[in-house]
């Protein structure tokens, strides 16, 4: 059997409160009552017996805050010893009170304990067969010359039956609520997970374009230079290379970071003057995002702006923090930047939207660059474009929006289930010991016929409200509080024309029936209310009583048994359903809400980990081996090998940052990618394309293009690239005039490796410094329709 989900748990526990609470106060009430009416001769023996019954009473509440101290033996033995000690004690009181008190005492317990023992259906059971047993031995004690009365007996039996079908009915819907509710959270679990690995892969792209990227295309673009930074700078890509994006947790000092900015090495050193002011203490994520940021426009002013210095400032705004960084140098136009250059679009501001915050970009031609971040602060940080939540970053509206409509779910679930429940008990109620009663004391009410339009009037009210809950509609305002008046009416003739003698005793049936059809109606507004109703109800009924005379204490005290046990009975339940509604069901939502968010959290660790081993399993053959080579010395960039295959792999990172560019034609936007690899060389490319583009998957426009950005790697100075479209295929060519040798033939099984598995093909043509390649993808028929 499944595990009890929150609202579900939630419920069990609180009717199991609520049921050892109920039992208890009813049971000290209605027993001091007793002692009160009874005899002064048989007080203390009756006192004998009801103390232990409420030293019983009290230790099962207590059990209710330490229960690891109770086994559940003991506890099955202080409730059997409550309704055996009440049972025992109708023959030493005598008379009608103690019927009455035993009457409410047992039948308040053996429905309670359908709650205290609801995950335990067979010890209730046992402990509601006690009670009858108890019931029938105390009757025939105080009656030695008289058979049981079986009606006690029966009215105990519908009482328990009642009592566990609406533990059910409220059971049931909150597992479904449950189960609902999981499957929603299930699809925004997947709906957060795939937009934090969206976002994971943008930062991992972004690391990769600040690192990898840039080491290898500045390697592959010439001789001539010092090259003593170039060690520690591949040693410190593959650190980057390696670390998992992501799961920085929380807080830095953003004036400490930014105190370890790298100005780089020799000639493209750039001094940095620095104005912050410090600490800044704000989350891992915004702050690690600032510092890449800025890392990287450093790395800009160096190749750009034609000076070798720039001023860097930061300071607090409000809960935030801004950093911004400047020179004196060239400037450009941003609107002139293709949007292929990732270095201010994906480095700086995508990489601080992605955390909530934001980047601008000044400059103007000969007026210097200003680049500013900003992250707002708790009150302030955006979300993500993906609506992946950044590491420290609290919960945004939009998720307090979401827990809210859970809650209210939950609410409406447990509302309707419990309104069932109410609805079941007031028609069997009604129409069992309730039709009884009125059928069998007809002679005694003044007039009969009011009664029995009075019974009639109450069942209308009840099918009415039943025929708008079982079609999933809320009772209308006007429909419910003319219920409402109509059974306060019958409450008022059924108190008026009956003998105040008899007022809460056999004939009455309305006393006891009438307050669930009014909590029925009533569920869903603020227990308070319903209490009125209650206290109105009882109003009507002391009326009538006085108004014949002063009652003796005996009546008084069976009046109020009878109150305890019915209408006591009714708002404990009324406050037990206030509680469902706004204490369950919000704890509920939160339970719930920690739950999708632990899961959530495990599945984007673990997706997001299986995702790195992926990415820096591709690095691996190519990437990697060209950054520990220059990183230890084993490879020169001097090397024209060397320098060609970092071209290469440059150019295969460049396709790769394209791949997430929302273009119409992403196979010619990642070819050009490559192509202007190759133009940073100093190789002029001409591009053309013939036909009209279709749709390629990323597979197959990996292996396409994966061949021409080897090829263009390795030319020196022309190259002619062309994309043919035909409605049913695509074949992408290169001619290097020049290309240079040393072709690496494990580079090409590689690529030749890959390329079958998808069915491109791919055809190579040299002679002598020329070479032609050519990759071609035919689109598979599906039914013989041509998707094109």
């Amino acid at each position: 059997m499944d595990r009890p989900r929150s609202s579900e748990r939630l419920v069990i526990l609180a009717l199991e409160r609520f049921g050892v609470w109920l039992r208890s106060i009813v049971v000290c009430l209605c027993g001091a009552l007793g002692v009160v009416s009874a005899d002064a001769a048989d007080v203390p023996l009756a006192s004998s017996l009801l103390v232990p019954a409420f030293l019983a009473c009290g230790v099962r509440l207590y059990a209710l805050r330490r229960p690891h101290l109770f086994p559940l033996a003991l506890l099955w033995s202080l409730d059997a010893a409550v309704v055996v000690l009440t049972g025992l004690s109708q023959p030493v009181i005598g008379g009608e009170p103690a019927n009455v008190m035993v009457e409410a005492m047992v039948g308040i317990s053996v429905v309670a304990f359908q709650y205290e023992w609801a995950t335990r259906p067979l010890a209730g059971a046992a402990l509601a067969a006690l009670g009858a047993g108890v019931c029938v031995l105390g009757d025939v004690l105080a009656s030695p010359g008289s058979g049981p009365d079986v009606v006690p007996l029966v009215r105990m039996l519908i009482q328990v039956c009642l009592s566990r079908a609406a533990y059910l009915i409220v059971r049931a819907l909150a597992r479904a609520a449950d189960r609902s509710a999981a499957v929603r959270a299930a699809a925004r679990r997947e709906m957060e997970v795939a937009a934090a690995r969206r976002a994971s892969e943008r930062e991992y792209l972004a690391t990769l374009h600040d690192t990898a990227s840039a080491t290898l295309l500045m390697v592959s673009q010439g001789d001539g230079r010092d090259w003593s930074w170039l060690p520690p700078r591949a040693r410190q890509d593959l650190e980057a290379m390696s670390a998992v994006p992501g799961f920085e947790t929380g807080s830095v000092d953003l004036a400490a970071l930014l105190s370890c900015v790298p100005e780089g090495e020799g000639r493209t050193r750039v001094r940095l003057k620095t104005r912050i002011d410090g600490p800044l203490a704000i989350p891992s994520g915004p702050g690690l995002a600032i510092f890449n940021g800025v890392r990287e426009a450093v790395t800009n002013v160096a190749r750009h702006s034609g000076v070798r210095e720039a001023e860097l400032t930061a300071w607090t705004e409000g809960d935030g923090a801004v950093v911004e960084l400047s020179d004196a140098g060239r400037g450009f136009d941003p609107r002139s930047v293709s949007a292929r250059r990732r270095g201010i679009s994906g480095s700086i501001v995508a990489r601080m939207h992605a955390v909530g915050g934001s980047a601008t970009v000044t400059s103007r031609p000969d007026d210097g660059t200003r680049v500013r971040w900003r992250w707002h602060g708790p009150t302030g940080a955006s979300q993500t474009g993906d609506g992946a939540q950044a590491p420290g970053v609290p919960r945004p509206p939009r998720e307090q929006v979401r827990h809210t409509a859970d809650v209210r779910f939950i609410r409406g679930r447990l509302l309707h289930g419990t309104q069932l429940a109410v609805l079941l008990i007031s028609l069997v109620w009604q129409f069992t010991i309730s039709l009884r009663r009125l059928v069998v004391h007809q002679d005694v009410y003044r007039p009969a016929w009011a009664q029995t339009t009075a019974f009639v009037c109450l069942a209308a009210v009840a099918v009415i409200g039943g025929a708008y809950l079982l079609r999933g509609r809320q009772i209308p305002p006007a429909v419910r509080w003319g219920s409402v008046g109509s059974v306060l009416a019958v409450s008022a003739v059924c108190a008026f024309t009956l003998p105040p003698e008899l007022s809460t005793a056999a004939p009455d049936w309305a006393f006891g029936v009438v307050g669930w059809h009014a909590l029925f109606l009533l569920a869903d507004l603020r227990v308070r209310v319903f209490a009125a109703f209650l206290g109105a109800h009882v109003g009507l009924n002391a009326t009538a009583v006085f108004l014949s005379g002063a009652p003796s204490a005996a009546q008084w005290a069976t009046l109020g048994i009878s109150t305890t046990g019915s209408c006591g009975f009714q708002l404990s339940v009324g406050v037990l359903m206030s509680y469902l509604l706004h204490g369950t069901a919000p704890a509920a939502g939160t339970a719930a809400a920690r739950e999708e968010e632990m899961r959530t959290r495990e599945r984007i660790h673990e997706d997001m980990q299986r995702d790195h081993k992926e990415r820096y399993r591709a690095l691996t053959a190519t990437t990697v081996p060209l950054l520990v080579g220059l990183g230890h010395g084993a490879l020169s960039p001097h090397d024209e090998e060397v320098r060609l295959k970092c071209g290469v792999e440059a150019a295969r990172m460049r396709r790769l940052f394209a791949e997430s560019d929302a273009v119409l034609d992403p196979l010619l936007n990642e070819l050009r990618a490559c192509v202007e690899v190759a133009e940073h060389r100093g190789v002029t490319v001409n591009l053309s394309v013939r036909g009209r583009p279709g749709e390629v998957p990323v597979e197959v426009r990996r292996q396409l293009i994966d061949p021409v950005a080897v090829t263009l790697g390795r030319t020196r100075s022309t190259a002619r690239v062309t994309v043919v479209w035909t409605p049913r295929a695509v074949r992408v060519s290169v001619v290097s005039e020049d290309r240079a040798g040393g072709r690496d033939t494990e580079e090409a099984a590689d690529t030749h490796d890959r390329v079958t598995s998808a069915q491109v093909d791919v055809a190579r043509t040299m002679r002598g410094g020329s070479v032609w390649v050519e990759a071609g993808w035919s689109r598979p028929a599906i039914s013989g329709v041509d998707l094109t």
